[in-house]
């Protein structure tokens, strides 16, 4: 049993000591991914291809879309295996989405304002913007790019750590005084954990295609 709700999110705090090496679950499981044919394997095949022809829509870019779907097959990944017990949540630690999406976003922008600085300057000043309204424009384009790391990075923890407490809160009520309370808990659990299973997926997708329009835009 958690000693507290937040027990999941410490890293210092694990029978293995090896937090951080949950991530390397990814890799046992791309073993069998690649190597061997299941109805588990075929479904990922065909939610990949989807999300493939989803993604290409809106980058029209092949060499981008390796990135694109590794990213989101990490996230989903590691928001998955955290729904677990006794695995550590890394995906809901702000410095996992951060080492994600500050290198993505800063090659972006290394690419942009080296091959597409015409492009770069058209985003900073939209057309149609009034002159007199141009230097504001510019200061808040400016900021919104800046500050996209920061809105991936908090987007994905917030909406992880906040599915995650709520759980870790719920198993750690106490109901040995009434099993009728105990059920119901244990039945709410059951359909919070399927709906956390859709979250990992939404925000695994939902980081992803905002990097693809991220990408999008400076093209």
């Amino acid at each position: 049993m958690m000693m507290n709700i937040f027990s999941s999110f410490d890293p210092s705090t694990n029978i293995f000591y090896l937090n951080w090496l949950s991530i390397i679950l990814l890799f046992f499981y791309l073993s069998n991914y690649w190597f061997l044919s299941n109805n588990i394997t075929i479904s990922w095949k065909i939610i990949f291809n989807y999300l493939h022809k989803e993604f290409f829509l809106i980058t029209k870019n092949n060499n981008i879309m390796l990135i694109i779907m590794s990213i989101f097959f990490l996230i989903f990944m590691n928001n998955f295996w955290s729904l677990f017990p006794y695995i550590f949540s890394s995906s809901s630690h702000m410095i996992f989405s951060l080492s994600i999406a500050l290198p993505f976003w800063l090659s972006l922008m290394i690419y942009g304002w080296i091959n597409l600085y015409n492009n770069m300057f058209l985003h900073l000043s939209p057309s149609g913007t009034p002159f007199i309204l141009m230097p504001m424009m510019i200061i808040i384009e400016t900021l919104s790019n800046l500050i996209r790391p920061l809105t991936l990075m908090i987007r994905l923890s917030a909406n992880m750590i906040s599915g995650h407490i709520l759980l870790s809160f719920i198993s750690n009520i106490n109901t040995m005084s009434n099993w009728i309370i105990m059920i119901s808990l244990i039945n709410i659990q059951f359909i919070y954990l399927i709906l956390e299973f859709s979250v990992s997926l939404i925000q695994a997708y939902v980081f992803s295609i905002l990097s693809t329009l991220y990408f999008h835009e400076i093209n």
